[in-house]
């Protein structure tokens, strides 16, 4: 890290005991950045519709993240009494918080990126 940003992880500390450490362990992994992404351009989405959104997304791992993220206080889910089921998730607040640094990490990469 540059000077005026000191070190996220001093010499002697665990990463896991961090800042840094909890930003890894709240949207760390293969897909929370996509779902958290997804939403933040959709505001509202029904798990199938991220599914269709989130190239190679098994349900099965799309159900968990989406636990750990309403779990890490990221996401709203709302629930809907009929038949069928519905359910919406959203970003809260916090999550909301977020997503400038996913849009760093899309301007980084667009423009460190190699062109192939």
């Amino acid at each position: 890290m540059d000077a005026n940003h000191g070190t996220c992880v001093p010499n002697g500390v665990n990463q896991k005991e961090t800042g840094f450490g909890y930003t890894l362990s709240v949207i760390g992994g293969k897909y929370k950045m996509s779902i958290l992404y997804c939403l933040a351009e959709h505001k509202v989405l029904r798990p199938n519709e991220m599914m269709r959104r989130i190239n190679g997304i098994p349900f099965k791992t799309l159900s968990i993240m989406l636990k750990e993220l309403e779990a890490d206080g990221l996401l709203l889910r709302k629930d809907y009494t009929q038949i069928p089921p519905k359910v919406e998730y959203s970003l809260t607040e916090l999550g909301q918080s977020v997503i400038p640094i996913l849009h760093m990490m899309c301007e980084w990469g667009e423009k460190n990126r190699r062109l192939e």
